[in-house]
């Protein structure tokens, strides 16, 4: 919380018209703007790992960001939109315990083309990373998974952070955003592994378009 000498609210201004985030900002800040105002409840490494992306742009923009343009930024690096046309369904196997699998099968927006995906996994997620290995070629595994909603009632939605390692050689995360729990999570895989692809690209067009 900010140690403000007046409540913004009592002079008909917010917390985000008057909380910016500059070169000299911690992650703190910038992650109290992108929950109070858009309710993302990013974990401590995606902070750390987001905040590098901030600095990067304030490096390029040579301004301060408000809670619009960290929003602005954090959909554009992390591809919370280019995911949304993914199609899955989940078909349940036989099996009990350590032998059941589940088969997933989908259309996989990709490199311009929607491509059919089809996997075997230990679960929805297990199952898509086998798929999403067989149609792309990228490897991909879950090191560490958040999830919370964001909303209520019939507006509610699942904001899934997933940190990824991506064909061994990258560790980064992926954010999905979905009314549904495991496609929030897929989502965010598809994310991860974009990001791994054009690591930077993202960052220096978002520094264009903030500037």
């Amino acid at each position: 919380m900010p140690y403000l000498p007046i409540d913004p609210k009592d002079v008909g201004r917010s917390y985000e018209a008057v909380i910016r985030v500059n070169s000299q900002s911690g992650k703190g800040g910038m992650a109290y703007l992108l929950e109070s105002e858009y309710g993302i409840e990013m974990p401590r490494r995606l902070q750390m790992e987001f905040m590098q992306v901030v600095q990067r742009v304030m490096d390029v923009a040579g301004k301060e960001l408000t809670a619009s343009d960290l929003w602005d930024l954090f959909v554009r690096e992390y591809g919370v939109e280019t995911a949304q046309s993914l199609q899955h369904r989940v078909i349940e196997e036989e099996g009990e315990g350590a032998s059941a699998s589940v088969v997933l099968r989908g259309d996989l927006p990709w490199d311009g083309e929607v491509r059919a995906i089809e996997g075997r996994g230990n679960g929805p997620i297990d199952a898509f990373t086998q798929a999403l290995s067989k149609a792309t070629g990228h490897t991909v595994r879950v090191m560490d998974y958040h999830q919370h909603a964001i909303g209520a009632g019939a507006d509610a939605k699942s904001v899934a952070y997933l940190e990824l390692r991506v064909d061994e050689s990258q560790t980064l995360f992926g954010v999905g955003i979905d009314a549904n729990v495991i496609s929030a999570s897929l989502k965010a895989i598809v994310s991860g592994v974009q990001r791994a692809r054009g690591k930077g690209a993202h960052s220096a067009q978002s520094a264009v378009e903030v500037a």
